[in-house]
């Protein structure tokens, strides 16, 4: 395969939407209050992309180290496994990924404060010790609700305090929306894989409560999602109701999730970043009405 086709494998953009939404919606929400810094919504917008990245970069390679990406692997390829790259090589790139996120957090923390430091560092740390270490914290169970913090609260958060200078109970409940739907993707992976992951050790909440908590999750996400909306319509951004035509794409999503099994469910991987790109920009739009 040419190197950049295995590149843009491992990179896995279908999953870049949960790095990038929660920047535009915080954005979008620094606007609304009169605190849109161009600047560093832009550096926000980096940091998140080359976080992700990274830990996609160390998932293939923790994954193939620990022999859960072998012939019975459910889900798409993955370039380790597949021999389009070395691990070396894709700890290389992981490298590049997380000097990048950290040169444009440097200067984040330079304008926001050392708060945002903090969280930079904690953000790194979780993305490369989700599958890396002697016990990845991906393998524990952790993922769900590390997906959920930084992904939903800590993106939407520390993307609207770094232009705004403050936080408010509405930049969480919308942060906390996005969270839910990042998850869900997770949420979609972990059920797919709950048998072999069970096999290998590998103990996600799929794994530990078991197929059917693991879709009653996944609905509850979404509907969590479309309830803090609802909070944000009825308290400070009445806009925020055009979430609500994402309902159908909801619905038809979480029946599917229901009805399929193993890599059946690989369409709805997509399908949800797809859902949280959707109901991201309705958000978006619906705060700047």
């Amino acid at each position: 395969m040419p190197a950049h086709r295995a590149w843009l494998a491992a990179v896995r953009p279908a999953t870049l939407a949960a790095g990038a939404v929660p920047v535009v919606v915080g954005s979008a929400l620094a606007w609304a209050a009169g605190g849109l810094a161009p600047g560093p919504a832009l550096a926000a917008l980096a940091v998140a992309l080359l976080l992700q990245i990274g830990c996609n970069l160390v998932n293939d390679i923790g994954d193939f180290e620990r022999g859960l990406d072998g012939p019975e692997r459910l889900g798409p390829p993955r370039p380790a496994a597949m021999g389009w790259q070395s691990p070396r090589q894709l700890r290389r790139g992981a490298m590049a990924s997380f000097a990048g996120a950290a040169a444009a957090g440097a200067w984040l923390a330079s304008v926001g404060g050392w708060p945002l430091l903090l969280l930079g560092a904690a953000a790194m740390v979780a993305a490369v010790g989700y599958t890396a270490g002697k016990t990845p914290l991906g393998y524990r169970g952790l993922g769900d609700p590390l997906v959920l913090f930084f992904f939903g609260f800590v993106a939407v958060g520390g993307t609207y305090y770094v232009q705004v200078g403050g936080l408010s109970v509405s930049v969480l409940a919308a942060g906390g929306a996005i969270g839910a739907l990042a998850t869900a993707i997770l949420v979609v992976n972990n059920l797919r894989d709950h048998e072999g992951d069970a096999r290998k050790g590998k103990r996600t909440l799929a794994v530990r409560f078991g197929a059917r908590a693991a879709r009653l999750e996944y609905s509850g996400l979404l509907t969590a999602a479309l309830a803090l909306s609802s909070a944000l319509a009825l308290t400070t951004h009445p806009g925020a109701w055009l979430t609500w035509l994402a309902l159908p794409m909801a619905i038809v999503q979480a029946r599917e999730v229901w009805r399929r099994e193993g890599a059946a469910l690989n369409p709805l991987l997509g399908a949800t970043a797809r859902l949280e790109l959707l109901f991201g920009s309705l958000l978006a739009a619906g705060v700047l009405l």
